[in-house]
């Protein structure tokens, strides 16, 4: 432990012995501990397998399927949303790709606090909602000025989405699941391109001679993500706490599964302390330059059809070829997390799935310009790494424990990814074409600091890991913590009872029985 380590622990000891009283008990209200601690207070038998698992596939049954996403702007690119709307190609690409991921930053920190204070469910049902009519919005734009005020709102919306389905995942789910389950909802997105790829096919077929395909195509992704708002707030749970598909008996056993997380469920109170300590702990920074140098090359996601276009494809072509991106992610998150997951080692999994990354920024420099089918392919195997970013996104909710420290790293790491997703579009750059040596050799780059990254991260937890597992034993002020309840009985009397470690909402440094997972 560091010497600021040691100053804060004694600090937070001296603060629990003024609540301590002459018992030897640590007494809190209640709104200091999780809200898990209500359905799990007192002694408790041990916890069946059995129904612990029959417990948690229903959970699956019920939120898996709606924790999907997706996005529109590189469909509507090649589908003829530039002439219609009188755009250049820098006004298209760099500033509404900007502008959405300036938006998303701006809102991310409020956002965050917004989810931690109102009901996660229906605060993200109220985003998607203003997020399906901006989106609906675009097929009306005519200009510049049109679509950049559509992007902002999107972007303002966008920042409760990954956010609210990290700290859901991180609620329902252990570390273990949390990586396949993040994993899961992640590559819904590219079932999302390969749907749009389809739709947007069909969209090019539409004749009229008042709506163009790119507006069709708004249209629909419109309606249907004004359905999904709609079936988030009637059948998505807040939280495991209230969750309306499960009993009180089977909310207390989703509650209890959590205890091996050591992180709890949730806690509405924002503790100032957990915001610093977020600031002031390096892994989070570690992570957020990780986001973020990930991120830069995501600009491809806005300019991969427009590049696959430039080889010589048609915008038929071209459009159908774009599902081929949404099964290479849907293949490479899958098999990723799953071996993560089995192997419970995230750091090397990720740093593997990067290295197609890097071949194929150095196929799309060196192959000759008139091999379209090897540049097609160098271009599809650059989308494996994403696995890497999916991966980070699970293991920086299973290394953060503290409710509010977890909110502020989510919003930390997620406003890198916005500043990497902002900046990457002004590579691509007129004078570096057709070719875009410049941008490839920039996102090869960013794919190798990446895995060192991975490393160095995995160097620190382990390290941390062994420092705690070195220290002496010695008596902990939150193993004997109480907090007052009216009493079970219905006299109108007050109880005192016990709150499990698990349950007092600390963070992964005041917790010293906490281990990083690597």
């Amino acid at each position: 432990m560091s010497s600021a380590d040691y100053d804060r622990d004694e600090k937070r000891k001296e603060s629990i012995e003024k609540e301590t009283e002459t018992d030897g008990a640590v007494h809190v209200s209640a709104s200091e501990v999780d809200t898990g601690a209500a359905l799990v207070y007192g002694e408790h038998g041990a916890l069946d397998a059995a129904e612990a698992l029959r417990v948690r596939k229903k959970i699956d049954y019920h939120i898996l399927p709606l924790m999907c996403n997706k996005t529109t702007l590189g469909s509507s690119a090649i589908l003829g949303i530039r002439p219609a709307t009188h755009l250049t190609t820098n006004q298209c690409i760099i500033r509404l790709g900007t502008i959405f991921y300036l938006s998303y930053l701006a809102f991310e920190f409020p956002q965050n606090l917004a989810l931690q204070r109102f009901p996660v469910a229906k605060w993200m049902s109220i985003n998607i909602f203003v997020w399906a009519v901006a989106l609906c919005s675009h097929a009306a734009c005519k200009n510049f000025g049109g679509l950049f005020a559509a992007r902002l709102v999107l972007g303002m919306c966008e920042g409760s989405i990954t956010a609210g389905f990290m700290i859901v995942s991180s609620m329902f789910y252990t570390r273990t699941e949390q990586t396949l389950r993040v994993g899961y909802w992640f590559l819904m997105n590219g079932t999302a391109q390969i749907i749009t790829g389809f739709v947007s096919f069909g969209t090019l077929h539409i004749k009229s001679s008042n709506f163009e395909p790119w507006q069709w195509l708004m249209i629909i992704t419109g309606i249907l993500t004004l359905i999904t708002s709609l079936a988030f707030w009637f059948f998505f749970p807040d939280s495991p706490t209230n969750a309306w598909f499960l009993t009180p008996e089977e909310r207390a056993v989703a509650v209890m599964r959590l205890k091996v997380n050591q992180t709890g469920v949730e806690n509405k109170h924002f503790k100032k302390e957990q915001m610093m300590e977020a600031l002031l702990d390096p892994k989070t920074w570690l992570f957020a330059l990780f986001s973020a140098l990930d991120n830069v090359p995501n600009s491809l996601t806005n300019q991969r059809q427009i590049i696959v276009s430039s080889f010589g494809f048609t915008t038929f072509q071209t459009t159908l070829l774009g599902c081929v991106d949404g099964v290479v992610e849907i293949v490479t998150i899958w098999t990723g997390v799953t071996i993560a997951a089995r192997t419970d080692s995230r750091a090397w999994v990720a740093f593997i799935y990067f290295i197609p990354n890097i071949l194929g920024t150095i196929l799309v420099n060196v192959l000759p310009w008139s091999d379209k089918v090897g540049l097609l392919f160098s271009v599809w195997i650059t989308g494996v790494g994403t696995t890497g970013f999916v991966l980070s996104l699970s293991w920086v909710s299973s290394v953060t424990a503290g409710h509010t420290k977890r909110v502020t790293t989510n919003a930390i790491m997620l406003g890198a990814y916005c500043v990497g997703n902002a900046a990457g579009p002004f590579m691509w750059q007129a004078q570096y074409k057709p070719r875009n040596h410049v941008p490839w050799t920039v996102i090869g780059i960013c794919y190798a600091c990446c895995m060192l990254l991975l490393v160095v991260i995995r160097w620190m937890l382990m390290a941390e890991n062994k420092r705690r597992d070195a220290e002496p034993l010695s008596e902990d002020p939150y193993d004997e913590v109480y907090v007052e309840r009216p009493a079970s009985d219905g006299s109108g009397k007050m109880e005192k009872v016990k709150v499990d470690k698990e349950f007092l909402d600390l963070t992964d440094r005041q917790n010293r029985d906490f281990r990083y997972v690597y």
